[in-house]
């Protein structure tokens, strides 16, 4: 595959990216590995103004894309590194920029160039594959900071989509009893079908009040105070939605009960695993 593609920032996960990449095309450049560049040779380790980017054929942003001012997130560099409309307009015509998250600041840069902007995250397969590392890591959290076993647990899901169907799966698998919360009548259609009790999202507080561990995956502001309330007090809140989350932790702190935002478990539980998964689907959208 003879592809100029450039790497721009990332976490862990993009390390074995970077990795899987270079496999099947030499010509990777990295920005923003300036502290792995001795040990990490992958790739060709240069500076962001440095990039020839009227070159470059695919360019792959991080997860998180960039922020409201077009800045990208730099995990290994020091450097401050700023995607402009200018930037992008540097970019030839067939250039393909590929990122985790768009937010509408990143969406409107490539509308304004007429830039082709893919969104793994949006992608079906990619949140699905993603889901079973996120799971993993909800379980690992959930024994770090509970005295009681996931056996036996009364475990409540909030959502029933990509993520939430995983997570309820898994803590399932490990003897928990899980009941999961939808809004959508064939959502909870499919719940019972699974095997696990289902619960009408305006139903929830109603099921709190037995709940040892509380996990969302609904990025909106589902968890709010009449849900907490009654909340046990040994019990935990688990929230797997994109910042800020759909809990309010405010209440929750106020309550005293332990309620975590979980950020990008994939890279952070299982990076080699994520980068792989990453790196597949990319191939696949490059080969077609």
């Amino acid at each position: 595959m003879n592809k100029n593609v450039a790497v721009i920032g990332g976490d862990a996960r993009y390390l074995e990216l970077i990795t899987q990449l270079q496999r099947v095309t030499t010509s990777i450049i990295a920005v923003g590995f300036d502290t792995l560049a001795k040990g990490f040779v992958h790739a060709t380790h240069i500076k962001f103004p440095a990039l020839p980017v009227e070159t470059m054929d695919v360019v792959i942003l991080p997860i998180t894309g960039v922020d409201s001012k077009g800045y990208v997130e730099t995990v290994f560099s020091d450097q401050s590194i700023q995607l402009t409309k200018d930037w992008f307009q540097r970019l030839p015509s067939h250039a393909l920029v590929i990122t985790g998250m768009a937010n509408a600041h990143l969406q409107q840069m490539a509308k304004d160039t007429n830039t082709s902007l893919v969104p793994l995250l949006d992608r079906n397969d990619v949140a699905i594959y993603n889901s079973i590392p996120t799971a993993e890591g909800a379980l690992l959290m959930a024994m770090e900071h509970t005295d009681y076993t996931i056996h036996s647990s009364r475990i409540i899901v909030v959502g029933f989509g990509r993520v939430g169907d995983t997570v309820a799966n898994k803590f399932s698998a490990l003897g928990a009893h899980v009941s999961v919360c939808a809004k959508d009548v064939s959502d909870l259609a499919r719940i019972t079908e699974r095997g696990y009790v289902s619960i009408p999202l305006e139903q929830l507080p109603q099921h709190t009040p037995t709940c040892d561990i509380l996990i969302n995956t609904v990025p909106a502001k589902v968890i709010q105070k009449d849900s907490m309330r009654f909340l046990p007090a040994h019990s935990m809140i688990i929230d797997l939605a994109s910042h800020p989350g759909g809990t309010d932790f405010i209440y929750a702190k106020q309550r005293g009960i332990k309620a975590y935002l979980a950020k990008s478990l994939p890279g952070i539980v299982a990076p080699k695993t994520a980068g792989k998964i990453l790196a597949d689907v990319i191939l696949h959208m490059l080969k077609d």
